[in-house]
């Protein structure tokens, strides 16, 4: 049972209700206090005890234990503490007595009135204060490879120019590196890539970022932070872009058009000695306007000899990272490198299997390419590399359930082999006699059976009206076509043979000769692939043939043979023929 309420100076009638209150019996009641039970039946009938709701009996019990401390002699500091306590109490109470008699909200919550004479103000927009900033640090931080603390370690630096491996998550990095230096510093950062698309990869980051760590989502194009920094995500269209200025981050720059106009453009964007100048890609080719850049070259134009400079751009020396003679902080980052830093993201030997020799050493460990053997040199694709989203932006709408309308298009495909990857094009065929071809997309896929190859071809006939596929019925590839045949009978097949290699290769040379082929710049997946068609010799020493390095154990420019079986469906004399019915080449 429990202890019974302590009443000073001795109230048996008050202390008996409360004792009721608290549950207890009457007969229990009486026997405590020593009290007949007629009379508590009585006092609880007079005095209503049942009828008492909770703001009453709570508000006795609060009332009585104050008396209590109030009269006690000797009130230690916890006592003062409980009286204040309950006499916050006793004013809930009473606000809760005068709302049940009638009042409104205001009564329970006194600065509601306040609140509601105040003008509205909405939320700030992309509002993040100094506490959730911390969170962003301390996450941004946590979330860093050991290559990437470089980066980081050599943010102050008023130039860093990395060369590195492809996808080890620079631009993943950077983007949150720059929201982190427009929060704490208010600094604007500006995000220069070949494409818009490419570009818009940063948003994606940030925005993701944001939204994961502290539930902020940040809109607007440019995102302006409630600091007043701006974060800005600009394509090849910032070659005559005035106005901007902050931090810059030039994201493949390897693979850009005009990099030398460009990149007037962007030092200008950051000339004044408070912000940085941020450069990252993977290697292209030697012949590339930044190669010169990267090497110091550009440097010693015009200098007198006893100005100039030699840098050592080897790995050895930029691995760890290293300020050069020409203030530009140097760094090189292989997959080896980034494996050794923390990442544990690959698989190395299923990656030297999936790629040729010469592909890995470029992709993979920085190697920068001699494209002089290539049939589609660097300098040949790069009027062809455009800002799609500029450009194509009155007719093609990517993120549409038919981004294309009911225009037509040519998809080619080149099917997987066994540790290569499928690769598929979507191609819009000239509007016009002698108009450009438009590759749309571009997917590769890997680790996919027949059916499940078929099934992506399908999907894209849903999304596009499809009046021409050239699937390669070389090995696996027989399959794919026989199940594409079922929803799209005239599918045209290549059996492939050095004539049929050259019969493909010189219409899609003639087609990016001729200035006719357009691709997404920031697409550098898709002119590796066909920077890596090369004229070679067949097994025989008889006949020349095309190729990438292919065999049986690895795969490479499949991007590349899909665009050359959507291209051949126009003749190779360039007259525009709907050619879409069955064709076996052999």
């Amino acid at each position: 049972m429990n202890a019974a309420v302590e009443i000073p100076l001795r109230d048996d009638r008050r202390q008996a209700k409360f004792l009721y209150w608290m549950g207890w019996r009457l007969c229990e009641i009486a026997q405590h206090l020593e009290l007949n039970e007629k009379t508590l039946h009585a006092w609880k009938t007079r005095d209503g005890w049942d009828r008492a709701d909770n703001v009453e009996r709570i508000g006795g019990a609060l009332e009585a234990r104050l008396v209590q401390l109030i009269l006690k002699d000797g009130k230690s500091g916890g006592d003062f503490k409980e009286i204040d306590l309950l006499h916050r109490q006793l004013e809930r109470q009473a606000r809760i007595q005068r709302y049940q008699g009638g009042g409104t909200e205001t009564e329970l919550n006194p600065k509601l009135a306040a609140r509601n004479e105040a003008p509205k103000r909405k939320p700030k927009r992309n509002d993040i204060d100094e506490e959730l900033t911390e969170k962003l640090v301390e996450a941004f931080l946590d979330g860093c490879f050991d290559y990437q603390k470089d980066w980081y370690r050599a943010g102050n630096q008023r130039t860093r120019v990395i060369l590195k491996s492809r996808q080890i998550g620079a631009t993943f990095y950077f983007a949150r590196e720059a929201l982190i230096d427009a929060l704490t510093t208010g600094r604007n950062q500006i995000f220069l890539s070949a494409s818009k698309n490419q570009a818009h990869i940063f948003k994606g980051y940030i925005q993701a970022f944001a939204r994961e760590v502290i539930g902020v989502e940040l809109t607007g194009d440019p995102i302006t932070l409630s600091n007043g920094a701006e974060l800005h995500f600009l394509g090849t269209s910032a070659r005559t872009a005035q106005g901007y200025h902050g931090n810059f981050y030039f994201d493949e720059f390897f693979w850009t058009y005009q990099f030398k106009q460009l990149n007037k453009v962007a030092s200008a964007m950051a000339m004044q000695k408070q912000y940085r100048r941020t450069y990252f890609s993977t290697p292209s080719s030697m012949a590339h306007e930044a190669y010169p850049f990267w090497t110091g070259e550009r440097f010693n134009k015009g200098k007198p000899a006893a100005q100039r400079i030699e840098l050592d751009v080897s790995h050895a020396a930029l691995q760890q990272g290293r300020l050069c003679d020409d203030r530009i902080w140097r760094q090189i980052v292989t997959i080896l490198d980034a494996e050794q830093g923390g990442c544990d993201l690959f698989d190395i030997e299923e990656l030297r299997l999936e790629y040729d020799a010469e592909a890995f050493q470029n992709l993979l460990m920085c190697q920068f390419v001699d494209d002089g053997a290539s049939i589609f040199p660097l300098t040949m694709l790069q009027p062809c590399m455009v800002d799609s989203w500029e450009l194509w932006a009155e007719d093609y709408k990517p993120f549409a359930l038919r981004p294309f309308g009911d225009r037509q298009v040519w998809v080619g495909y080149d099917p997987a082999e066994t540790g290569d990857s499928a690769g598929l094009v979507v191609v819009a065929p000239p509007a016009v006699p002698g108009g450009k071809f438009r590759v749309l997309e571009r997917h590769q896929f890997r680790g996919m059976d027949f059916a499940a190859q078929a099934e992506a071809i399908r999907k894209v006939t849903q999304r596009y009206w499809v009046t021409y596929i050239g699937i390669d019925t070389t090995g696996l590839g027989s399959g794919v076509a026989q199940l594409v045949r079922q929803f799209f009978p005239n599918v045209t097949t290549f059996s492939y043979s050095p004539e049929v290699k050259t019969r493909l290769v010189l219409k899609a040379y003639d087609v990016v000769k001729s200035g006719r082929l357009e691709f997404d710049a920031g697409w550098t997946d898709f002119a590796q692939s066909l920077m890596a068609i090369r004229k070679t010799i067949t097994a025989g020493g008889r006949q020349f043939t095309y190729s990438a390095g292919r065999n049986d154990a690895t795969g490479h420019a499949d991007l590349a043979w899909a665009l050359f079986h959507a291209l051949h469906n126009e003749p190779l004399e360039g007259q525009t023929a709907a050619n879409t019915g069955f064709m076996e080449i052999n």
